[in-house]
């Protein structure tokens, strides 16, 4: 299921149970987040503990791509079903949202 960058920020604003699931690498991390549970993509089998299994989770990152791989894992190997990707990832939000994020 997609969310859009507006739909993510209504839903922070309105405290809803939310976590976001940042994926990207630790540089892209470290050049831009949203303040979220950071587990790069690579390291989400050995962390699957980590990840919430109430409330709703947005899988983000750079575009979506890696997102969208990541929340069919999620739900066709671990049964989880309360995961969303984030659409556009981070480049939405930025678009949408936080024009002063620096994503270089």
């Amino acid at each position: 299921m997609l969310i859009s960058p507006a739909e993510l920020n209504e839903s922070l604003q309105r405290a809803d149970k939310v976590t976001i699931l940042d994926i990207r690498e630790p540089y892209e991390f470290a050049c831009a987040n949203l303040g979220s549970l950071h587990i790069p993509m690579g390291e989400i089998v050995d962390r699957i503990n980590e990840v919430p299994t109430d409330g709703v989770v947005v899988v983000m990152c750079r575009s979506g791509k890696r997102a969208e791989a990541v929340a069919n894992l999620l739900t066709a190997e671990f049964d989880r079903t309360n995961v969303s990707i984030l659409e556009g990832g981070i480049l939405a939000w930025k678009d949408c949202i936080d024009p002063s994020l620096d994503l270089e």
